[in-house]
């Protein structure tokens, strides 16, 4: 997997991630972790690890992931969270995937057969389940899972798509500017393990309305 890079966000996950490195570790692969310059914390924790560090300019798990697919520079690359909730394991079916379908973005799904989570919760349930129908219905998305940002994806494609969330509401404008770009995804059953350790830096009620917003404003675009 040499033509891959591991795209990082880290955002207070100083107990995780050290752990999530040492696992990915052996994967023949490139891997980034972006962070905040301020978060000292997490900085401190891997510091002496065989890693590329990537600073944001600005904030945002959205910018953290832009920043990170504009700093690629293999023929594809792969957000990969830092909680210890993505199975490295699941890597190398979906590049065979990706490429044996000719598609360009591979998007894993919590919610097809041989699938599920470990970390989703009532809420995030019902809210994912009204977003994916959304993408489908208005955008037709052949995606499963349109929240889960367990995505694959060619790397020059996704760099034409010129994202621009920083926020969340990124995890629905990838797909949904890929489709208006008339690029190629399917999805791909994966297993959401429960996160190491720290917190969720989701808002369900903020995020989920901000999301709601973003898929309007890109419906009308």
């Amino acid at each position: 997997m040499k033509n891959l890079t591991l795209i990082i966000p880290a955002k207070n996950e100083k107990e995780s991630l050290p752990y999530v490195l040492d696992e990915i570790k052996n994967l023949d692969c490139k891997k980034k972790v972006l962070l905040a310059s301020d978060d000292l914390e997490t900085i401190d924790a891997i510091k002496n690890l065989d890693v590329e560090i990537v600073y944001q300019d600005n904030r945002g798990f959205g910018d953290a992931l832009i920043s990170g697919i504009n700093s690629v520079d293999t023929d594809y690359f792969c957000i990969f969270n830092a909680d210890g909730s993505f199975d490295p394991s699941e890597l190398t079916n979906m590049m065979l995937l990706i490429k044996e379908s000719n598609s360009d973005f591979i998007f894993a799904s919590r919610y097809q057969d041989n699938s599920g989570s470990k970390d989703d919760t009532i809420i995030t349930l019902i809210g994912n389940t009204i977003f994916t129908l959304l993408g489908k219905i208005f955008f037709r998305l052949p995606i499963t899972d349109i929240l889960y940002t367990y995505v694959l994806g060619d790397t020059k494609k996704a760099k034409k798509l010129n994202l621009k969330e920083k926020s969340f509401s990124f995890c629905v404008e990838l797909p949904i500017l890929a489709k208006k770009n008339n690029n190629t995804m399917i999805s791909n059953p994966s297993y959401e393990r429960p996160r190491i350790a720290g917190f969720k830096k989701v808002n369900a009620f903020k995020d989920g309305f901000l999301i709601l917003v973003n898929m309007i404003k890109l419906f009308f675009k």
